[in-house]
């Protein structure tokens, strides 16, 4: 009985060891490969000023660029990144083709680099994950030990890119499968998150926090409560609506019979044309609109209308369509912050950059299903004061947005109501869902009791 006891801890030591030290090794390594990628982002970006007409006039031949390197060099570096590693995972136990990091960085920094409307931290997780991925072959591991490294990856890029260590670690094992955490990669995937954020920091990455200071104490605020409840409510829809145009937008765009690099040059135009229109706020990564809607000073809001959500995920879902390579999490910042601030400013004047913020967090737990996550990130974005009402708000609207992502590879381990028949174990794109047997019955009953009561009359 005692050899068995020792024989556990000392296989349970060797196993912590080992996964301490690979995972230190692989976040330093992703936290270094990540900086580089946002240091020539950002390089890119202050460049602008340079040329001589609106940077943006180069969108459609940077799109044109964009498809051709992707469709010739790494297939699966298309779209917002993340979507493509979870895929990986769970198709290919965690192999991804190296061409997809040199090739994701240069892709991601053309579309944003001539205002495509797309974010960073997808292309930050396929390119950790595909640095997880090349050293897991490199060094000969096992299957099972790529997978964890590849999910580590995961965890380092967003943790890098976020600047929130903790949120961004619990993201990439959360965000896998729905309804499910895999308590065995946290410690690795902890460590490579904190290693990598850490690295970035000491080669110069500087993060911005909104230290919100909302309350000095969390007392009860009954009516508060209410309306944070109504506003969960309402980012969910704002979620659904967002998910539903990405996907159909890229339906109508691979639906239409011409030339993929003509689709490109035809889409870039169109958004130079709605940029003209509409103003520069809509394109790029949008930034600085996120921390104009989370700045108490409300002077900073005058070019923030109801529709400025609803004109963003166009931007969005057209730059995907068309092939644009980048993130959909910044997007989705934008989209939850500015709703957000439309949803305050209609229900509580008082507490405007709240609901933005609320926003913020429910529109990323409701469009990626990670409501654990993004009520962490809550506390290491905007403080602990405001974390009871951004778990409240995370995990409502994670339901109100029904069994759909942005990530149309996550696996479903959960149905968000009794009342549906969901298939538990199927891939989101390829879910199939309807009303459990007894809810048609009730729904046949009261049908009939209607046309009785209409005959009698």
């Amino acid at each position: 009985m005692i050899q068995k006891h020792v024989t556990e801890q000392l296989a349970i030591f060797f196993s912590v060891s080992k996964w301490i030290f690979l995972s230190s090794v692989i976040g330093t390594i992703i936290g270094s490969v990540i900086t580089l990628f946002l240091k020539i982002l950002e390089y890119s970006e202050n460049s602008r000023d340079l040329l001589p007409f609106s940077y943006y006039y180069l969108l459609p031949f940077a799109l044109v660029l964009t498809v051709w390197l992707i469709k010739t060099f790494a297939p699966t570096a298309e779209g917002h990144g993340t979507e493509k590693v979870i895929s990986a995972i769970h198709k290919e136990s965690g192999k991804i083709n190296v061409a997809v990091i040199p090739i994701k960085t240069v892709a991601t920094i053309l579309t944003i680099f001539t205002g495509g409307s797309v974010g960073k931290e997808g292309p930050g997780a396929q390119i950790g994950a595909g640095v997880a991925s090349f050293l897991s072959s490199l060094l000969k591991f096992r299957e099972k030990d790529r997978k964890k490294l590849v999910i580590c990856g995961i965890s380092a890029g967003f943790a890098t890119v976020f600047g929130t260590p903790i949120a961004g670690a619990i993201f990439g094992v959360e965000v896998l499968i729905i309804g499910v955490i895999m308590y065995d990669v946290l410690l690795p995937s902890f460590i490579a998150g904190f290693a990598a954020f850490t690295t970035a920091q000491l080669l110069g990455i500087e993060y911005t926090y909104y230290n919100l200071h909302f309350y000095q104490d969390v007392s009860l605020d009954l009516g508060l409560i209410a309306k944070v409840i109504l506003g969960a409510l309402f980012f969910g829809f704002v979620s659904d609506f967002m998910m539903t145009s990405v996907s159909h937008t890229a339906k109508l765009i691979r639906s239409i019979p011409i030339n993929v690099y003509l689709k490109a040059f035809g889409g870039g135009i169109i958004i130079i044309f709605m940029t003209l229109v509409l103003g520069e706020k809509y394109i790029g990564l949008g930034l600085s609109t996120i921390s104009d809607t989370l700045n108490p000073n409300l002077a900073h809001l005058i070019d923030i209308h109801w529709y400025t959500f609803v004109l963003k995920t166009f931007f969005t879902s057209i730059t995907l369509g068309i092939g644009g390579s980048g993130g959909i999490i910044t997007p989705i910042f934008y989209v939850g912050a500015t709703s957000g601030h439309f949803f305050g400013s209609i229900i509580s004047s008082d507490h405007i950059t709240l609901f933005a913020a609320l926003g913020f967090i429910s529109v990323l737990s409701a469009t990626t299903n990670t409501p654990i996550s993004s009520t962490i990130m809550a506390v290491e974005l905007f403080g602990i004061n405001i974390a009871h009402y951004a778990a409240l708000g995370a995990v409502i609207s994670f339901l109100i947005s029904g069994h759909r992502s942005v990530f149309s590879s996550q696996i479903l381990a959960i149905k968000k109501s009794e009342m549906l028949q969901v298939k538990i174990g199927e891939e989101i794109e390829n879910m199939d869902i309807s009303l459990e047997e007894y809810e048609i019955g009730k729904i046949k009953k009261y049908k009939d009791r209607l046309s009785k009561k209409n005959k009698k009359r």
